[in-house]
């Protein structure tokens, strides 16, 4: 495989990650915390003596965020170990 390839199915592999927790992260804070919130509260579970639907906007957003950075840390490392880009391999 060439460097080339490598570096277009590096950025490729990257682009799609990002993509996939940008939508995550736009489901939990905009679905979850506003557009499905009447729903939640009615149809699901209670945390403490909150709504779910309420909590999601109040906690759970924040909570998934930092959730999100952990997995996108801990992905990031693995793809760039894998396409030779960490501080083993070459330089980007």
């Amino acid at each position: 495989m060439s460097i080339e390839n490598n570096r277009r199915d590096y950025w490729r592999a990257k682009l799609w990650l990002l993509i996939g927790i940008l939508a995550v992260w736009f489901l939990v804070s905009l679905g979850c915390g506003i557009l499905f919130r009447d729903w939640l509260d009615a149809n699901m579970f209670q945390v403490g003596n909150a709504p779910f639907g309420f909590w999601m906007a109040q906690q759970g957003s924040i909570i998934c965020f930092v959730l999100l950075l952990l997995f996108y840390n801990f992905s990031m490392n693995r793809l760039d170990a894998k396409y030779g880009f960490d501080e083993k391999g070459e330089s980007a």
